[in-house]
């Protein structure tokens, strides 16, 4: 459940609602895991998201809302990307998409359906100079 913030021709708009991974690159570097190296935070607690800072983030949403998901490294030097979502095509299908100008990458998608039992996920993550994708173990997920 997105905030709803302003109005168009009378139609209610909300929010995109932004998913952060924060990644320990040298710790999922050095188990070859991001189990224990992540931690995930939106920005819809107020609308009733749980697992704030855990690896099983469950976020708030409902039809029609966006969601964009980004990363950040903890470590200022170290290089980490979301390289795929993997979720349900009939509930979301993110989207690759890259900030104009820059080479920085984000993945949105809206929320096509509501999905009250949550519909899980999972990140695969780039780190450092490693040639396979690490995925996540553990299911944060969407709960609309």
């Amino acid at each position: 459940m997105a905030t709803r913030v302003k109005r168009d021709n009378g139609v209610a708009k909300s929010r995109p609602v932004s998913i952060t991974a924060v990644v320990d690159a040298v710790g999922a570097l050095a188990t070859g895991s991001v189990h224990g190296n992540l931690y995930l935070y939106d920005t819809n607690k107020t609308s009733g998201s749980s697992g704030l800072g855990t690896e099983e983030l469950h976020t708030r949403v409902r039809r029609g809302d966006e969601v964009l998901w980004s990363v950040l490294a903890l470590e200022c030097e170290a290089y980490v990307a979301i390289d795929g979502i993997e979720i349900d095509p009939e509930v979301i299908e993110p989207v690759r998409k890259v900030y104009p100008g820059t080479d920085v990458a984000y993945w949105t998608g809206v929320v096509k359906k509501d999905s009250p039992s949550g519909v899980p996920y999972h990140i695969k993550f780039r780190v450092g100079s490693r040639d396979a994708a690490i995925t996540t173990t553990l299911t944060p997920s969407l709960v609309g």
